[in-house]
């Protein structure tokens, strides 16, 4: 058997590898939206309780294409099932990168793998609980007199999936911050005299991803930078258990 072939052997066996964990997690996917497409329309109301609550009593949410109704709850069901199949699918990520990771790396990434699950949903509880009812609060409030607040369902779906995502995101600079330190390619020091651009730069990144209103903006940034102090303080960590352990191999 020539080298070339032994070579070949490896890498096909981690593409095969590769293809029956993807295959895993589009399994799992699916079968948690097969369990929650009966109650896609009951998951599409409790999403839709932030708003409801602040629309008028003439006002109700719409539908403007004639499939709305039926796609929006699904797409809604498919995202939802994506977000519960979370922990297998890191832990399929995790399953296929652990045999070529040295012990102290497993010892570190599996950790923040596990955070950064609990991050995200934590900046999408955050959202839910915290964000919607003010934004939409103050949105309904500031219509025109005259004008009646309705909704259409899509609409409303990209909107909250969006403040979703950035405000999943969002709560994951603690994760990145470690990274970049654990890496090598910043300090903690450094990080700490970057401060004041960090400050300004989470507003700025709060302007883009939010409404256009003070409130949704400051609670999108201030959570920002005060997960990065968190990042700053946890990284001080991983670096000095980084360095005992790299003094232990030597």
């Amino acid at each position: 058997m020539t080298d070339e072939s032994l070579e070949e052997q490896p890498f096909i066996s981690h593409l095969v590898e590769l293809r029956n964990r993807l295959l895993k997690i589009v399994l799992c996917v699916l079968l948690v939206f097969l369990a929650a497409a009966p109650f896609a329309n009951e998951i599409y109301h409790f999403l839709s309780g932030p708003l409801l609550k602040h629309l008028p009593d003439n006002s109700t949410m719409i539908a403007i294409d004639v499939a709305s109704p039926f796609f929006a709850p699904f797409k809604l069901a498919l995202v939802a099932s994506i977000f519960v199949s979370m922990p297998v699918i890191l832990y399929q990520f995790w399953a296929f990168i652990a045999p070529g990771l040295y012990s102290h790396e497993k010892r570190l990434i599996l950790p923040l793998m596990v955070g950064s699950t609990v991050l995200f949903f934590a900046g999408v509880a955050f959202a839910y609980y915290v964000v919607f009812p003010l934004v939409f609060g103050f949105l309904t409030a500031a219509a025109p007199q005259g004008v009646t607040v309705m909704t259409d369902i899509s609409k409303y779906l990209d909107f909250v999936l969006t403040l979703f995502f950035a405000f999943g995101m969002a709560f994951e600079v603690p994760i990145f911050t470690i990274l970049l330190v654990w890496s090598g390619i910043t300090t903690t020091q450094s990080l700490s005299e970057k401060r004041p651009y960090v400050i300004v730069g989470a507003f700025v990144i709060g302007m883009f991803l939010t409404p256009p209103d003070a409130i949704s903006q400051t609670l999108l940034a201030v959570p920002i930078w005060l997960l990065f102090e968190m990042g700053l303080l946890f990284s001080r960590f991983f670096v000095k258990k980084r360095g005992s352990e790299m003094e232990e191999t030597l």
